[in-house]
């Protein structure tokens, strides 16, 4: 009994902490995203995440540690929806899923996108050997596998290095220069139906390129 009770205590702290750091890097995507690196403070991301700054050292130490956990967060939520990308997936589905997921990405978290962004610009200083190392890897991985249906003859030949640079762009600038959109297209902000128009839209273009219908 005394070890049941004492499990249940641990998964039960195990969720909090969890729910604290969800918190914490969802205050720190909107701070970093805001001031850059140099201009975010960690009581910024304290008052921002609505917890006592002795709480957030608790989690992390420094501002530098709460950033490269802003950064590994984003890029695995975003190499995780490359799985749909199998040898056995259909083209078509495997492709349109990952344009809508990536979108789906940029409407939820544009501040995410925003981070990721002013750290390249910066020269990837702390990220720079996960980009060269794991994700070199993972996309040369899912590059195969497109090379794969194209030689079968499921798509129209592409260069599927490119083809990640070209949907990474067409989706994240609607996060990194929502702005500049916003203006071009006479809005305040970017809702839902115009997501969902730019959506339809990349995906089209994804599709059309590689040979593959769009409706």
């Amino acid at each position: 009994m005394k070890t049941e009770k004492t499990t249940a205590g641990a998964e039960a702290k195990g969720r909090v902490r969890r729910r604290q750091e969800a918190a914490i890097l969802k205050a720190a995507e909107q701070v970093f995203a805001g001031a850059g690196y140099q201009g975010a403070t960690m009581a910024a991301i304290a008052d921002r995440a609505g917890l006592p700054k002795a709480n957030l050292h608790y989690y992390f130490g420094t501002k530098a540690e709460v950033y490269r956990a802003v950064l590994g967060n984003i890029l695995a939520l975003w190499l995780a929806e490359t799985d749909r990308i199998r040898p056995e997936a259909e083209p078509r589905e495997a492709l349109a899923g990952y344009v809508a997921a990536k979108m789906q990405l940029t409407a939820a978290r544009p501040d995410a996108s925003r981070v990721f962004a002013n750290e390249l610009l910066h020269g990837a200083v702390e990220i720079g050997a996960f980009l060269r190392q794991e994700l070199r890897a993972h996309v040369a991985d899912k590059a195969r596998v497109i090379d794969g249906w194209i030689a079968a003859g499921r798509m129209a030949p592409v260069d599927s290095t490119h083809l990640f640079f070209s949907i990474w762009a067409l989706t994240q600038t609607y996060a990194d220069f929502a702005p500049q959109v916003c203006a071009v297209l006479g809005r305040k902000r970017l809702d839902r139906a115009a997501l969902d128009r730019a959506g339809s839209h990349v995906a089209s273009l994804v599709l059309r390129g590689c040979g593959l219908p769009a409706d």
